[in-house]
């Protein structure tokens, strides 16, 4: 498309089980022979089930303890995991881990070379004559020169020196590409006057544009005494799509910056019509605009909008909390005062010593989540593909006739820590004391990164020695607790090999129930609903992060829910040293969402200089309390 350009004014993602033979008097081994039962037939198989015995909550929650609170004679080891180190959710946690464990870097294309500079200053007809004769490209000169100046953000007066150069030569005709570049530079250096040229040109030439010069007008309008028209072009745009969040948002801003209220929030109630999630600069723009506002109906939208954070899990960010603590403290008559604080691992405020909202899912909100796992992500829409349904209700029958368990183990993915080792037991010995034979040298996979954490190699160690906890560490150590266990496993894990050895295989079915799925069998589907089928009360062992499975979820509030759930049952194993206990990752014992009790407020926040990945939750907090 072109036009002509005249009238601006200046140019620019087998089962078994078997006793521990000799744990004690709770445990007896019970052998059964099977046939035509559980829904197999014409199938015979052996295996062991122990006698039931109470459920070892206690147990298991000193293992848990355990993680949080260091032994008394662990103090004077340096080394030895601080009670301090953060939770597996915790925001950082995976960046840290990743900077422990530098993978090798991704091949990087040398960088195109540039075959002309960019102007700095204006230029005249001759200058961009001699520079297009210099440009050495197979692109169009004027659209690669025009897109180079809108990344790098060239002044608003070199492109319009670039602009009459065009005019010049075509009879003043400019194509439209090359206008809207002109435009969005326009808008990034907030010269309105410009922005209402090239409105005018457009509007007059097109009766209507596409949705991204809408967007740069829309943006640029706001700041002008005709910011009213920006809601004329979000009109033009609800006609063939649903505007974009930052489309509301500019115009909810201009609605602000003109003192029209009722308009902008007119639009965000509109925007929440269409499920579209706010941008949190939109929110914070009704905090920064209320603090010079005394009406109780303002004040109750803010209310409103924090328990929008809470019901969508989202988190401000670190100017946004400023502006939420400034907000509270200027609500005349009612005294409160904020502080930026942490949450001690109890669970309670340092700032005002209330408690925090527990992780523990309530039974009503357990037997919730439950039955939208087993019925969306097992049996329905998460189609595991390489798991089949038949295999997938033998499993589910070997469940329905075992007692809960306390402990899930994701055997595969515990013992695949570093695939080049004997996944069943792999040595780790200090410099200077170690034999050849028993060296391992290992290099985690690129897809393994964010996991790194759990083998890295303590500082002062050389990098090419593993310190991996074998399956058979972990089975042991935790039956020795008396917790039932459950280790989830694939067929070939029994067979001997150089990975596997089946004295120690059999050594883990002795401690532990075992189910071997298929080696194509995708795992997860029989950890969560053999997780959830144990009770509350039951945790599980992975490094899976289970964003896949979240996705699946068919709401928001039930992807809440299974968070706040993996949060509080997932545990994680984290380093130790050869021939030490195996230490588990401290659970949160609190929920991290935005939450009131009437006279206080506690919200989450993330801080500006800290890398929080989508699957964990901040550690610094805002709180709010009334002073009394």
């Amino acid at each position: 498309m072109t036009f002509c350009f005249t009238g601006i004014r200046s140019f620019p993602k087998l089962w078994k089980s078997n006793p521990y033979l000799g744990l004690g008097p709770a445990h007896s081994s019970v052998c059964l022979f099977l046939k035509d039962c559980y829904g197999i037939r014409n199938q015979q198989k052996w295996f062991s089930l122990k006698t039931a015995s109470p459920q070892n909550t206690k147990a298991v929650n000193l293992l848990i303890a355990k993680a949080r609170y260091p032994r008394k004679g662990d103090k004077g080891n340096k080394k030895q995991v601080s009670s301090d180190s953060p939770h597996l959710f915790a925001a950082g946690a995976a960046k840290k881990r990743s900077q422990m464990n530098p993978q090798s870097k991704d091949h990087v294309l040398s960088p195109v070379r540039d075959t002309i500079q960019l102007p700095t200053k204006p230029l005249n007809s001759e200058e961009w004559d001699k520079l297009k004769e210099d440009f050495k490209g197979k692109a169009n000169f004027e659209n690669w020169i025009s897109s180079q100046m809108a990344h790098c953000r060239s002044s608003v007066d070199v492109a319009k020196s670039l602009l009459a150069w065009v005019a010049a030569k075509n009879n003043g005709i400019i194509g439209y590409d090359l206008l809207v570049k002109y435009l969005y530079l326009c808008v990034f250096h907030k010269q309105t006057s410009e922005v209402i040229d090239v409105y005018e040109i457009m509007k007059t030439r097109y009766k209507s544009l596409e949705s991204g010069g809408n967007s740069l007008l829309i943006r640029g309008l706001i700041h002008s005494d005709r910011w009213s028209e920006a809601l004329l072009l979000l009109e033009d745009i609800k006609k063939v799509m649903i505007p974009s969040k930052k489309n509301y948002h500019d115009c909810i801003q201009g609605a602000l910056l003109h003192q029209d209220v009722k308009t902008a929030w007119d639009l965000y109630q509109e925007l929440l019509g269409h499920d579209v999630v706010p941008m949190l600069e939109t929110l914070k723009a009704f905090f920064d605009f209320g603090k010079d506002i005394k009406d109780d109906q303002y004040s109750n939208k803010l209310l409103d909008i924090l328990l929008y954070l809470r019901n969508n899990q989202l988190y401000p960010g670190e100017s946004f909390a400023h502006s939420i603590k400034t907000w509270f403290e200027s609500v005349p008559g009612e005294q409160w005062k904020g502080q930026f604080t942490t949450i001690q691992k109890s669970g309670q405020c340092l700032g005002c010593g209330k408690i925090i909202e527990s992780i523990r899912l309530s039974p009503e909100e357990y037997e919730f989540l439950k039955g939208k796992i087993l019925r969306d992500v097992i049996d329905g829409g998460d189609q595991y593909k390489k798991t089949t349904p038949q295999e997938l209700k033998r499993f589910q029958n070997f469940v329905k006739h075992c007692p809960p368990f306390d402990i899930v183990i994701d055997g595969l993915n515990v013992a695949k820590m570093f695939p080049k080792s004997r996944e069943s037991q792999v040595h780790g010995v200090p410099s200077g004391t170690m034999s050849a034979p028993r060296i391992r040298t290992c290099k985690p996979r690129a897809a393994e990164a964010e996991h790194a954490h759990l083998t890295a190699a303590p500082r002062g160690w050389p990098l090419f020695v593993c310190i991996l906890y074998k399956l058979l560490d972990v089975v042991s150590q935790l039956a020795k607790q008396n917790l039932r266990l459950l280790v989830l496993g694939r067929k070939h894990m029994l067979r001997q090999g150089s990975r596997w050895r089946r004295d120690e295989m059999e050594m883990v079915q002795k401690q532990a129930s075992c189910f071997f799925a298929d080696n194509i069998s995708e795992d997860d589907p029989f950890l969560l609903y053999a997780t959830l089928h144990s009770g509350n009360h039951c945790k599980f062992i992975t490094k899976d992060l289970m964003r896949d499975h979240k996705a699946c979820l068919p709401d928001a509030k039930t992807q809440r829910l299974f968070f706040k759930w993996q949060q509080g049952h997932q545990l994680a194993i984290i380093n130790r040293l050869p021939g030490s206990k195996i230490t588990f990752q401290r659970i949160l014992s609190h929920d991290t969402v935005v939450q009131t009790t009437g006279d206080s407020w506690h919200i989450p926040y993330d801080e500006d200089l800290v890398e929080r990945y989508s699957y964990e939750v901040p550690t610094k907090w805002l709180c709010l309390h009334r002073k009394t």
